[in-house]
């Protein structure tokens, strides 16, 4: 750049680690430009609860704009990327425009992977964005209430049958939350069925629950599952569904609702810079997280495949994903001034999942906690870390009357076809 032009940095993804580094980067004299094709801005550990209609979307994801309001430095664009052109440093857009940058951070997250099966997606959705979310919502609250109409015992109990595959964080904390919407939140709200007799299957092709945490939560996670009532099918992998239900260990099981927590592929961010990446999608980037050869490109979040000093990945959470964003700023405003960039160097938080509403595992290294006491923190930490103080009020309120009451708010069925007409085939 020469003469009094200001330092173009673009930004892809507003999630975790492009607002950090946003929020970062305002106020240093740079021309930023925040792109993400969606609107909103998504806390995705609590996605699960919009699924099982415990929170509404607005809890959890706040407009962009109304969070970088005031920074005059960043300019917000709402547009899908298609590319980047390394040479010309411009990325490009869906819709055929170009945005120059002098630094680029691409921060676009993952997205659900199926193992080479992707046809099992329209039967079997993942979670990952708000659409999801209202999607499975959509699909869970539906089951009961085409169970109510359905004369057929078979087919109903094929309605009410519910399965999760994959016993990550995120199938573990669908398979407690689901298992209480049809104990506590539907009981007596039916005449023809009962809620409670739902049935909730957890399968997984590895030999225990939840494999980032240390055996011994693994363990007590296991147990509380299966004293909500869920049955936990482990070492069994999955190898086939379809809309009359899965195929697992070699056996059929009959079910109309399938969701999908086995894994992850990241965005194709790979494929737009014409770079190595791994199976899962994701970028290899130097240990200063930037793309080799291109020192002006950062990866970071789920997008990236970046190595601890051991040699194990950085996870794809997201405080990594926030990290990621603070170096990157940091590395672009030390290279400005002429200073020594700063080293990235992961810092692991911990590993938190919650199993209903009365019990969680937490593994912080130094501390290690399970049941009632573990469930107050991942509450108070998952709070501390939503925005606006409202929006804390807010699910804090939810979540006292839930564990008192049992009952949930948002169990609005919505976004489907305005004719009211079944989405599950009879």
């Amino acid at each position: 750049m020469t003469g009094n032009a200001k330092h173009r940095v673009v930004i892809v993804g507003g999630g975790f680690g492009g607002l950090m580094a946003a929020q970062k980067l305002a106020g240093s004299g740079l021309d930023i430009t925040l792109v993400d094709r969606r609107n909103h801005h998504l806390f995705q550990p609590l996605l699960y609860q919009v699924a099982t209609a415990a929170l509404a979307t607005s809890d959890i994801a706040w407009p962009i704009r109304s969070l970088v309001r005031g920074k005059e430095d960043i300019k917000t664009l709402l547009g899908s990327v298609t590319g980047v052109d390394k040479e010309a440093r411009e990325v490009l857009l869906e819709d055929g425009a170009r945005i120059p940058y002098d630094s680029l951070i691409l921060a676009t997250g993952a997205r659900h992977a199926y193992f080479g099966h992707d046809e099992w997606e329209p039967n079997a959705p993942g979670l990952k964005t708000l659409e999801d979310a209202t999607a499975i919502r959509r699909r869970l609250l539906l089951a009961f209430e085409q169970a109510e109409r359905e004369p057929d015992e078979a087919r109903r109990k094929a309605l009410l049958t519910f399965v999760i595959i994959g016993a990550g964080p995120t199938g573990v904390e669908l398979a407690g939350t689901i298992t209480e919407l049809a104990e506590a939140s539907m009981r007596g709200d039916f005449r023809n069925i009962r809620p409670e007799d739902a049935r909730v299957v957890l399968i997984e092709a590895a030999d225990r629950v939840l494999l980032n945490f240390v055996p011994e939560l693994s363990a007590y996670a296991l147990d509380a599952l299966r004293k909500l009532g869920v049955e936990v099918e482990l070492g069994r992998a999955v190898t086939e569904i379809d809309r009359e239900g899965v195929v697992y260990g070699g056996q059929r099981l009959a079910a109309r609702t399938v969701i999908w927590a086995a894994g992850v592929q990241a965005s194709p961010a790979a494929k737009w810079l014409d770079v190595e990446a791994d199976r899962a999608g994701r970028v290899k980037v130097e240990a200063d997280l930037t793309v080799p050869g291109y020192p002006e490109i950062f990866v970071v979040g789920d997008t990236a495949l970046a190595l601890r000093p051991d040699g194990r990945p950085v996870p794809g959470v997201g405080d990594a994903a926030k990290q990621g964003g603070k170096h990157a700023a940091a590395t672009i405003k030390a290279r400005l001034a002429g200073t020594k960039p700063p080293t990235f160097a992961y810092k692991h938080a911990g590993d938190l999942a919650t199993i209903g509403k009365r019990a969680a595992v937490i593994d912080f290294g130094w501390l290690k906690l399970k049941g009632f006491p573990a469930w107050w923190v991942w509450g108070v930490a998952h709070i501390y870390f939503l925005i606006g103080v409202k929006n804390r009020l807010f699910v804090s309120i939810t979540w006292l009357l839930q564990l008192l009451s049992g009952r949930r708010s948002a169990r609005l069925i919505t976004q489907g076809d305005a004719s009211g007409r079944w989405e599950h085939r009879p």
